[in-house]
């Protein structure tokens, strides 16, 4: 592979998923979450982490539809069309303006720059909204390629949660206002 297009800074564009599409990936229907997303989605949005990841977006796009343009998309790499992940938020921006970022990466586009991508393109977008000010990323601390992503984002680490589930979770935030200087 030519080392340049390696190298080459990952754009990526955003397709909302709708509670259909959430829906359909949760029971692991991959045709008809493509089908209602429009994009072709890998098997990797009908793994078991995604599934259950989906259905709770889904249940959380049911009881409150003013969410959805801050939850969970499917991440395309552009120009090329692929789909590499998804991204978004776990919700608009609470009472203090905070907003939790959430991305991951297909397993056969990981190491090439699609995770910086997809957390630049959610940190404008946050930065861009008054409401928010600021912007957490919780990462479990085995989490080394997550933690080397948000890495000159200008995120500071403010505190450590016990997870029952993933273990050690390290929080890290960033002002808002910060990105809006960038």
């Amino acid at each position: 592979m030519n080392n340049e297009l390696l190298s080459a800074p990952k754009r990526v564009r955003f397709v909302e998923l709708s509670v259909k599409a959430l829906r359909a990936l949760a029971d692991g229907d991959l045709a008809g979450g493509s089908a209602e997303a429009g994009v072709a989605l890998d098997e990797y949005f009908v793994s078991d982490r995604a599934r259950g990841i989906f259905g709770y977006r889904a249940d959380q796009l049911t009881g409150d539809p003013s969410v959805a343009p801050w939850i969970v998309r499917a991440a395309v790499s552009e120009p090329d069309g692929a789909v590499v992940g998804d991204a978004g938020f776990h919700g608009p921006p609470d009472g203090a303006g905070m907003v939790e970022v959430g991305y991951s990466v297909v397993p056969g586009y990981r190491r090439q720059g699609y995770a910086r991508a997809m957390l630049a393109a959610l940190l404008v977008r946050a930065a861009a909204e008054s409401g928010v000010r600021t912007v957490r990323a919780t990462i479990r601390s085995d989490n080394n390629a997550s933690l080397a992503t948000i890495a000159g984002f200008g995120f500071t680490r403010v505190g450590e949660l016990g997870h029952e589930r993933d273990g050690l979770e390290i929080v890290f935030e960033v002002p808002a206002d910060a990105l809006q200087a960038e």
